[in-house]
């Protein structure tokens, strides 16, 4: 756990250091740009698509459950805004009161609070806010409100392929970001450099896999709770697979389910460390290049101390 949790805090500092920082900025830019240009161009062809899938569902269903996709929408960004503002001001105590070794456990309580909070509040009002965003939906014609729901269903297409087109320019990139890591921390060793093809060919791979269920799943984004759990574990799967694989193909000859068992507590912490990167616009373009940083920090350590 100390391992893990070195590598985590490591990973946040490195984010904001220029050498990583301009490749975070450059990549998530134009990914960004690209994939709202392309939504603006095919946005027509989008919303169709989308309202082809609402006139499946039950208008009722359609109302009651946009309403409850704002209302959790709602609860999650306050959730991880406040845990956001909670390290901004506090941040600099918060590291000289608590060892790196107790920091991940500190940070997922910071964040447990932070929904613990959140959710008490929506004990007490949640019906209001919910009852709000009904009325808001009821105000509205028909038309309307299918209209608003596929435009929603529009922008988690369009966000989608920023999280995962972001996940591929990472691995792309994944050598020469490591390589000043490694120069810096491990400079005795050298990460492997001939297994460039084979991240990107299994890189693409997941994401296809991942761009093929989306798809599919997207009728299930109006079953209340399954919904989230189901972006969430796609989520998951993706950056898991992803990071990791980068992390000891950079490390490792031949990556095998074997090696994958060694690491894995630090592979499935830091991924679900990463994934929180995603429920925040802007924010998620730091998410591919975090989870590299730590992934890749975490096996060379292990390596060592083994």
């Amino acid at each position: 756990m100390g391992n893990i949790s070195k590598s985590i805090v490591f990973a946040f500092k490195e984010i904001v250091q220029w050498h990583t920082m301009k490749y975070i900025l450059l990549s998530g830019m134009v990914v960004t740009a690209l994939w709202l240009g392309l939504g603006y161009v095919m946005w027509d062809g989008i919303v169709t698509f989308s309202a082809k899938i609402i006139e499946m569902v039950p208008f009722s269903l359609v109302r009651s459950n946009g309403a409850w996709m704002l209302s959790t929408f709602l609860w999650f960004q306050l959730v991880l805004i406040t845990f956001a503002l909670t390290y901004a001001f506090w941040g600099n105590l918060i590291l000289r009161k608590i060892s790196k070794e107790k920091y991940t456990a500190f940070s997922l309580l910071i964040l447990a609070a932070s929904g613990v909070f959140w959710a008490v509040v929506w004990y007490f009002k949640g019906h209001y806010i919910y009852e709000q965003f009904i009325k808001l939906l009821t105000w509205l014609p028909f038309e309307t409100v299918e209209k608003g729901i596929a435009f929603l269903i529009g922008f988690y297409f369009i966000y989608n392929a920023i999280v995962v087109t972001m996940l591929f320019v990472t691995s792309m990139v994944s050598e020469a970001i490591v390589e000043d890591i490694e120069i810096r921390e491990f400079g005795e060793d050298d990460i492997v450099r001939d297994n460039t093809f084979k991240t990107v060919k299994y890189t693409l791979r997941d994401s296809a896999i991942f761009i093929v269920v989306s798809l599919i799943a997207t009728p299930l984004l109006f079953v209340p709770v399954l919904n989230i759990f189901i972006q969430v574990a796609l989520w998951i799967w993706l950056t898991k697979d992803t990071i990791s694989y980068d992390a000891l193909v950079l490390t490792h000859q031949k990556v095998t389910p074997t090696l994958k068992s060694l690491y894995r507590g630090g592979i499935w912490m830091i991924t679900l460390v990463t994934v929180l990167f995603n429920f925040i616009p802007v924010l998620n373009i730091f998410g591919p290049f975090f989870g590299l940083t730590a992934m890749f920090h975490y096996v060379k350590n292990s390596q060592k101390e083994a």
